[in-house]
């Protein structure tokens, strides 16, 4: 932790002596790198605006992450900015850069905030970023017009004022009223207590189920098995090549096989399925109820 301030220090000095880039130096350094890649132009653009990008990373020091860290996630954003920037547009390279800085220390706290993904969508990285102070901003408004707002009232208010959906504001807030937890930390302090992760509900199939699958599956299988040897001998070659093939056959190549037309091969298939039904149908009221 020691070295990491020495280096944060370090660099925030390195920044501070780095020069100040009139617009029209700017602008020329901004078309060697667009036009001819010159390394050496976008190295000094970067040098020079540095002290932009350490300034904004402090701004995020709230959020528990390493300051270096952020650093290095602002200079990113400083970089991708100077890649995409268009110095045809008029637009000073700063002005430019405050949003590919901003965005990038955003994903990053986002990113490392919690194990399960916080947000994604605009409105709820709004949300992450600004919640807590406008809740409280209301809060105290709502104390000094000697008013009192239950939870409910508070987030309809905070959804109005952010813009964004009421269902967004109570997620969010359930997201950042805790942290991350192991799930072998145990549920007390025995040491033989039992661990949470034991406390999950298993999603694999219980006994139960895995009997009673079985069960339909092979009583489904007879019932099909079944209603096949009802059919005749044709019927039967028709439906396995038409529906029991991993390749199922056209009506064409069967009415070529069998010397029948392709509307003829249709009629034939048709009339097998209704049998089959019929067959199912008397075997069983359930399958009869699942057919109707």
């Amino acid at each position: 932790m020691a070295l990491d301030n020495v280096r944060d220090m370090s660099l925030s000095r390195t920044a501070m002596k780095a020069e100040l880039l009139d617009a029209e130096t700017e602008l020329r350094l901004a078309y060697a790198w667009r036009d001819d890649r010159d390394e050496a132009a976008l190295h000094r653009l970067i040098t020079a605006y540095m002290r932009l990008a350490i300034s904004m990373a402090s701004k995020f020091k709230r959020y528990g992450a390493p300051m270096n860290d952020l650093i290095q996630e602002a200079g990113l954003g400083l970089m991708k900015a100077a890649d995409k920037f268009d110095p045809d547009r008029g637009v000073r390279f700063s002005t430019y850069a405050v949003w590919w800085i901003k965005a990038s220390i955003q994903d990053y706290v986002m990113r490392n905030w919690s194990m399960v993904r916080t947000g994604s969508t605009s409105s709820q990285k709004s949300l992450f970023f600004n919640m807590r102070r406008v809740q409280a901003r209301l809060e105290r408004e709502s104390a000094a017009a000697g008013e009192t707002l239950d939870k409910h009232q508070l987030r309809q208010m905070i959804s109005t004022e952010i813009g964004v959906p009421l269902h967004d504001v109570e997620m969010m807030e359930g997201r950042l009223s805790g942290s991350d937890y192991s799930l072998n930390a145990t549920q007390s302090v025995d040491d033989e207590g039992r661990e949470w992760i034991d406390a999950l509900e298993d999603d694999g199939a219980q006994a139960a189920e895995l009997v009673e699958n079985k069960h339909d599956t092979e009583q489904l299988r007879a019932w099909l098995l079944s209603a096949l040897n009802a059919l005749n001998e044709r019927e039967r070659f028709i439906v396995r090549e038409r529906k029991l093939r991993d390749d199922p056959r056209t009506l064409e190549s069967l009415g070529q096989e069998l010397s029948l037309s392709k509307e003829r091969v249709r009629q034939l298939e048709a009339a097998a399925f209704g049998k089959m039904r019929k067959s199912l149908e008397n075997q069983s009221r359930e399958v009869h109820h699942f057919l109707v």
